[in-house]
Parts: C-alpha cells; structure tokens; sequence
C-alpha cells in the first residue's frame, strides 16, 4: 500500500500534467512559505495566475478529495497566492483559486475533477 505522501506526490504530478494538456503553463510547485504553508501548484492559464490545490485520495472512504478544500484551507491558500506573488514580484496579473481532484482507485482508471475558481 501507498504511502500518503506518495499518493499525494503521484496525484500533484498527474494533476500537473493534465493542466499542461490544457494549456496552462506549470510555473511552480510545492511552493512553501515558511511554517505558514503550502501552495501544490502555480500555473498560467492566458493572463491568469492560478493557484491550485490538488487533493489525492485511493478512494472515497473518507469522502471526496474536494470535501478537504474547506473555507479555511481557502483562506490559507489566499494568504499563500499573496505571499507568492510578492515574492515572484508579480505586480500586475489576475490571480484565482482552483483545485483538482485525483482518484487513484485500485485496479481503475484515475479520475481528475477540475474546480476552477473555487475561491
């Protein structure tokens, strides 16, 4: 079986390539600010910087992957974008909030859900 960070480490590089296949642009990953957190993801898409939370589970035992992205991981994720954008200096951009869902079931095909602008 799977370790947790290896199943989250598998749906963050799945979830990257299906954006790229998209055509967003993966600019960042895994970006971290101190203790305070952790952004999965940073793409482009067009003029748009979007910050995205990627959510991994094997199954739905413990209920869907989005049911994790609550209004406080939101409010962490918005502190984080701002941090990311001083610190890549970016001034003049718009900015959202996505996250993407990666089913990893056993012996089935992975299953992506795409939320775009989730806050």
């Amino acid at each position: 079986m799977a370790r947790k960070d290896e199943v989250g480490a598998r749906g963050e590089t799945i979830a990257a390539a299906y954006l790229e296949e998209l055509g967003y642009e993966v600019v960042d990953r895994n970006w971290r600010h101190g203790r305070r957190g952790e952004i999965d993801l940073v793409a482009r898409d067009g003029d748009e910087t979007v910050f995205v939370e990627v959510k991994t589970r094997s199954g739905t035992a413990f209920g869907h992957p989005l049911e994790a992205v609550t209004s406080e991981k939101l409010a962490r994720l918005r502190m984080l974008a701002g941090a990311w954008c001083r610190s890549a200096r970016l001034v003049s951009s718009s900015i959202r909030i996505d996250a993407v869902s990666v089913l990893l079931p056993p012996g089935r095909a992975v299953d992506i859900e795409h939320v775009r602008g989730v806050g």
